[in-house]
């Protein structure tokens, strides 16, 4: 299924940077507040705190946090870096955080659990930015058996994991599980100590050009299942009742990034190297590794649809899995995962 979908909702290439509770009227006219006027008119908006980890399929929040463009919309908006995604959910559930960025399938672990944080807005499709990664003596995924694997547990690193198994008639019984973080996962392999790990750029090519790229490969990536690994921004559906307009401003401030990144792509790509550490010829190769959908693509992502890239679709397989594997006792329905509200007020605007 995601092997046919590879292609499915891409943006054409553009630039160096791009490959690929209240009534609905008065919900809706919150939702469509923008502009420099209207924000100047508009009540003040109270600030908000955004969990996210280091990632390049975040780079239009970068490029938003780098040139104060939610200053522009009336609005204060914090990134908070995590090193843990896994950690994200339980902070927006203690209110440490007004929202966050996660992928879809710890939103369905969190909702699974009686969590009430749902996605408002796909951020990102991973296309090969998380990765399995092996030593050139390992030849496939079927050679994984009675092996040690590194990788985060209860992360998108463990369902890629999971999800690629299956494919082989394997599963994470099959292996011998060995839990670190994604940026731990480089150290232990380079050192010798793994041949087997799973996690995301910027760590997996620090592994694969180890050595002038002579010692480990790429065996299986989010490219061979498109569609599978997205981020999602996530709020608690109390924090989408009492801020529509600041969430709304929010989503906002990304698709100014983005457009920003589409017209100058240079610029951009200094920007957000500058945020992650890396240089911005780094961020140009990594930027093919994942997509950011455009408004209109991002309707289609949260309608029910037979695409992979529908999270309708994605959802039904990820709960699956997630259920086999012992996570959660229910797959939740896909309706109390999503709130498409805010992506079809600001399409109307």
């Amino acid at each position: 299924m995601f092997e046919n979908a590879r292609n499915a909702g891409r943006r054409p290439a553009v630039g160096a940077m791009l490959r690929r509770g209240a009534a609905a009227v008065a919900l809706a006219g919150a939702l469509l507040t923008g502009g420099a006027a209207a924000a100047a008119a508009a009540p003040a908006r109270e600030p908000m705190t955004i969990g996210v980890v280091t990632w390049i399929g975040y780079a239009p929040f970068y490029v938003a946090d780098a040139l104060g463009l939610w200053k522009k919309r009336g609005m204060t908006v914090r990134l908070k870096v995590f090193n843990d995604p896994a950690l994200i959910p339980p902070a927006i559930a203690a209110s440490a955080l007004d929202g966050g960025i996660v992928t879809y399938d710890q939103v369905i672990g969190q909702v699974a659990k009686g969590q009430r944080q749902v996605a408002v807005m796909p951020v990102d499709y991973s296309d090969g930015g998380d990765a399995i990664v092996a030593a050139v003596s390992v030849p496939s995924i079927a050679a994984f058996k009675g092996q040690k694997v590194a990788f985060n547990s209860l992360s998108p690193s463990d369902f890629l994991l999971s999800y690629a198994l299956s494919t082989q008639g394997l599963s994470e019984k099959d292996v011998v599980a060995a839990d670190m973080t994604p940026e731990a996962v480089p150290v232990a392999m380079l050192a010798g100590r793994i041949r087997i790990g799973v996690t995301y750029e910027p760590f997996v090519s620090q592994i694969t050009r180890h050595n002038a790229g002579r010692d480990f490969r790429v065996v299986y990536s989010s490219h061979d299942a498109y569609g599978l690994i997205a981020d999602v921004l996530v709020f608690d559906r109390k924090a989408i009742d009492r801020h529509p307009a600041e969430i709304t401003a929010v989503m906002q401030g990304y698709l100014d990034g983005l457009d920003y990144m589409d017209r100058n792509p240079d610029r951009a790509a200094e920007l957000i190297a500058r945020w992650m550490g890396i240089a911005p010829a780094e961020v140009r190769r990594q930027v093919r590794a994942m997509h950011n959908p455009t408004l209109p693509e991002m309707r289609a992502n949260l309608a029910r649809s037979a695409s992979a890239t529908s999270f309708a679709t994605s959802g039904a397989i990820i709960g699956r899995i997630l259920k086999a594997k012992g996570q959660i006792d229910r797959e939740p329905p896909f309706e109390e995962t999503v709130d498409d509200r805010f992506v079809t007020a600001l399409l109307a605007k």
